[in-house]
């Protein structure tokens, strides 16, 4: 867990996980008139169903009122001014580098994944009907937190190994732009064995972490614009892999030989597995929790 602790709904401007940024202000304003309505049918009960009328009047005038009007994921995120920046100072790089790749933006799918010990994190791209992905990009980690290993629990300090999505966007993080990993997933409880496995992890920006993948402001706008022009695209899921170091035959057996390489031998000869798949194919693969721990090659029983 980060420790300075970035979940979303602790900003001033709530992240927009999906298209409809209205949703959010609508909400963050139906709370105040929520709290409102309680005080006055605790003090006034007589006025309790007329106040409800009203009030379920209203919600219902304002989603009429919104109804088809849509927007995009990108332009909804360009309503927050980092992301606005970061758009204007990345979109030339950017758009050179998908039209060099033959990659189109209103097709794009992107990849991450991340390695602990070298202190790497990639960005590949494809078109939705490409079978490969192609590497558009590898940034430094500017920091680092903990040791080689997994993520066992809340406050450990340690960056999670295993397979994530990005399951947030926060355009208003502490630390500047944020993606959130989805941490902890079935693996890691398991593995945490009924202690909080803790959360909150992020890629972020502002090169400072315990836990979490820090990357330097630049580096995390362009990143951020990466995943928001493929959530714009269609990508639901966007896949993020996270190895405690390139897994290649000769390193993983001189991890072997090590304390933590004993100790995490199990895990790391699993996520070789994942590791080799995307090295022989250029696609991250389908994957799902095994009955045992681990990672199984979907239709694999």
């Amino acid at each position: 867990m980060c420790p300075w602790f970035d979940p979303w709904r602790h900003h001033q401007h709530n992240p927009v996980p999906i298209g409809r940024g209205f949703l959010f202000s609508l909400t963050r304003h139906t709370e105040y008139v929520i709290s409102f309505v309680n005080v006055v049918c605790l003090t006034n009960p007589p006025q309790m169903q007329l106040i409800k009328t009203v009030f379920v009047a209203l919600l219902s005038v304002l989603f009429l009122s919104l109804n088809g009007q849509t927007t995009s994921f990108f332009q909804d995120q360009l309503r927050y001014p980092r992301v606005k920046n970061a758009w204007k100072k990345c979109r030339s790089t950017i758009e050179t580098l998908l039209s060099k790749e033959q990659i189109e933006q209103k097709n794009m799918q992107i990849f991450i994944r991340a390695f602990k010990n070298e202190g790497q994190l990639e960005v590949w791209g494809k078109n939705k009907t490409d079978s490969k992905f192609k590497k558009l990009k590898t940034w430094e980690i500017c920091s680092k937190s903990g040791i080689l290993g997994p993520k066992l629990e809340q406050g450990d300090g340690q960056v999670p190994e295993g397979i994530y999505t990005i399951d947030r966007f926060n355009p208003s993080s502490s630390y500047h732009l944020s993606l959130g990993i989805s941490y902890p997933n079935a693996t890691d409880l398991k593995r945490s064995k009924g202690r909080l496995p803790g959360g909150d992890i992020f890629i972020h920006g502002k090169c400072v972490t315990i836990g979490c993948l820090p990357m330097t402001d630049d580096v995390m706008e362009e990143l951020y614009m990466y995943a928001v022009l493929a959530r714009t695209a269609g990508q639901k899921s966007i896949p993020v892999h996270v190895f405690p170091f390139r897994m290649e035959s000769d390193k993983m057996n001189r991890a072997h030989q090590t304390i933590l390489g004993k100790k995490w031998s199990t895990l790391w000869k699993n996520l070789q597995t994942v590791y080799a798949h995307f090295e022989d194919n250029r696609d991250p693969g389908q994957w799902k929790y095994g009955t045992q721990g681990g990672y199984v090659a979907a239709g694999v029983k």
